[in-house]
């Protein structure tokens, strides 16, 4: 049996073994009891939701570091293993850069920042045995471990699922990888471009193919990385739950296809229900019109309708109220089939009008609207900057680090912000004195290999 841990007011009580309430044999109904009778917390003073869960990161360049990044947000010690020199990829996706108060570069790839806050970073070689076994032992004191090595890729290491389960039946084993653990693409490598083609996305983005610039299009950011880092987040919060039940821990297996396949949401179903093969449609929407891009006489705005009403309202602010009475535009499904008649004769009367003169009169009347803006004007925003989605925290070679901050905000256990992306190594000998106990000779033995 492993050694797990206690938590007490989101403190770590290593002092004896840790037994979930549930294996000690109370039932439902005595476990309400018991949480009923602790002592009362000053909710002021609530530590951040993950407080005293320990996460050990094998991840590298997006997926999962965004998947350990929204845990370490959430308070949870998240350890990041990284290949002594080199580190994380993503280290050396730059430019940019990191700049220091000089206005120097650092060695710091502004893609590396974007993902890695919060954690703490370990150089370990563990294709090394004393490296792997390091890590075996930083396992059995977690949580919680993610990682994204090929399929098969930890086991000749001892740091497969059912090794260390055999060691730590509590912990929560997270594989991502691009095809899954299973399935016969499961040796392949995946990557985000690659999988939001494969998934569909690309087919149903981009402009038209029978306008200019039709096409396929890959979106702006890696968005099958993210999801997938967030749909990890989601099944290790749920194991975790399951495990206050249970006491024991499980394998999730993440494939970045699999999400891509899911999160296409509505179109999913809209080919499921019709039998029709959707197609890209430029900025406009499958299934709502006038949901799309218009254009003033000065720049673009988003115009998104989502019913009736909201129709009514918008053709009285631009001056047509007739088009809302009339039989083929007066409902979504008649607007819908009768798209090609309708847009033209709306595009012809937004281009009249400066943007921000429609903007401020469709947001008088409820009719939802927008700018399309740059990231410059993201963060100019008011209303960006009044939710504070910009913050910076102090950094040991730059003096301080820019950060987009967590959407995540809580009531009474804030989302931590303590730390940017570590240095390479930074803590190497800080965690492997600490949780391991190992000497100052030891340590430097195992880092010069």
């Amino acid at each position: 049996m492993c050694e797990m841990r206690t938590w007490t007011c989101g403190k770590r009580n290593t002092s004896r073994p840790r037994q979930g309430l549930i294996s000690k044999g109370f039932t439902s109904d005595r476990l309400i009891t018991q949480l009923l009778h602790l002592p009362i917390v000053n909710m002021s003073q609530r530590p951040a939701p993950l407080t005293g869960i320990r996460v050990l990161d094998l991840t590298r360049v997006l997926a999962g570091p965004w998947c350990t990044q929204n845990l370490a947000d959430l308070g949870a010690e998240v350890i990041k293993i990284e290949r002594p020199g080199s580190g994380d990829d993503t280290r050396a996706w730059g430019p940019p850069y990191l700049k220091d108060g000089e206005g120097v570069d650092t060695t710091e790839a502004a893609y590396y920042l974007s993902a890695n806050r919060n954690k703490y970073s370990v150089a370990l070689d563990i294709a090394s045995p004393r490296g792997a076994e390091v890590v075996r032992q930083l396992a059995r004191q977690s949580d919680i471990l993610v990682e994204n090595f090929k399929v098969g890729g930890l086991r000749k290491y001892g740091l497969d699922y059912e090794s260390l389960k055999a060691e730590n039946p509590g912990l929560i084993y997270c594989s991502i990888t691009g095809f899954g653990q299973t399935g016969p693409y499961a040796s392949r490598p995946g990557y985000d471009f690659m999988i939001q083609g494969m998934g569909g996305l690309m087919s149903l983005t981009g402009e038209r193919d029978d306008l200019p610039g039709g096409g396929p299009q890959k979106a702006g950011v890696a968005v099958a990385d993210l999801m997938t880092g967030m749909y990890s987040t989601v099944g290790i919060l749920a194991a975790l739950h399951e495990r206050g039940r249970s006491g024991l821990g499980q394998h999730i297996d993440m494939a970045l296809l699999d999400c891509q396949v899911a999160m296409m949401a509505n179109q999913n179903l809209n080919y499921m229900t019709s039998g029709k093969v959707p197609q890209r449609a430029g900025n406009a929407h499958q299934n709502l019109v006038p949901y799309q891009v218009f254009a003033a006489n000065d720049g673009h705005l988003i115009v998104a309708v989502g019913n009736d009403s909201q129709f009514r309202n918008y053709c009285r602010v631009i001056g047509t109220p007739e088009l809302a009475e009339d039989l083929r535009f007066s409902t979504n499904p008649q607007r819908v089939q009768n798209r090609e008649t309708l847009v033209p004769l709306l595009a012809d009367r937004m281009a009249t009008g400066k943007r921000d003169h429609w903007l401020a009169e469709l947001e008088a009347a409820g009719v939802p609207a927008g700018p399309i803006n740059t990231l410059d004007q993201v963060y100019e925003d008011p209303h960006v900057q009044f939710r504070q989605m910009r913050r910076e925290l102090p950094h040991p070679t730059a003096g301080a680090a820019p950060i987009a901050a967590s959407p995540l905000k809580f009531s009474d256990s804030p989302v931590q912000y303590q730390r940017p992306a570590p240095l390479l190594g930074q803590h190497t000998q800080q965690v492997l004195s600490e949780k391991l106990g190992l000497s100052d000779a030891e340590i430097q033995a195992l880092m010069a290999g």
